[in-house]
């Protein structure tokens, strides 16, 4: 099960990386020139979970390759998450309307609070963190202006966590593009 869940990242992110050797073969045709491309966003679901992140463009260009990085935080009852997504990014399109496809890497803090009865009514509270790394792909839609503005993203981010493989952790977020 661990070698099937490896093929399918190490096809995945080989994938990726041809589309971006390809698309670089017809570099006059394929990049929007302009301003870098750079958003400020909140996104729901995906790789943070909760999460603001702040992505750019590697080049002078409004679309092609580019990262995102970001910090999340949410608390539940006794329990709370923070997470620290990381990714690379390459968005396919033009006019604002881009295909997101990306690879990367999150940071899991989980940590709560384990309750013992000792007997009668004594218990004991041992607070309980969790550290992992949690792998992630991002496959969705982009609505990011040419000259800034409200940005849109939407679609799905298959993680990898534990050994477990997710793939349909859907992801949505609003922001600014600059």
């Amino acid at each position: 099960m661990v070698l099937f869940n490896r093929s399918i990242w190490l096809t995945t992110l080989l994938g990726l990386f041809s589309v971006a050797v390809i698309a670089q073969e017809r570099k006059v045709d394929f990049y929007e020139p302009g301003k870098r491309a750079t958003s400020f966003y909140v996104e729901l679901g995906g790789p943070g979970f909760i999460s603001a992140n702040y992505d750019f463009r590697f080049g002078e260009t409004r679309n092609g390759i580019g990262a995102r990085f970001g910090i999340g935080y949410f608390s539940m009852d006794d329990e709370s998450y923070l997470t620290v997504p990381v990714q690379l990014n390459y968005l396919l399109g033009k006019d604002g309307n881009y295909f997101e496809m990306g690879i990367g890497a999150s940071y899991v803090r989980y940590a709560y609070d384990d309750y013992s009865w000792l007997g009668g009514e004594t218990e004991q509270v041992k607070h309980v963190t969790e550290n992992q790394v949690m792998g992630s792909l991002i496959f969705g839609y982009r609505r990011q202006p040419r000259d800034g503005g409200f940005t849109f993203r939407a679609g799905l981010s298959p993680i990898l966590i534990d050994g477990n493989f997710i793939p349909y952790l859907p992801y949505m977020s609003f922001g600014y593009s600059f």
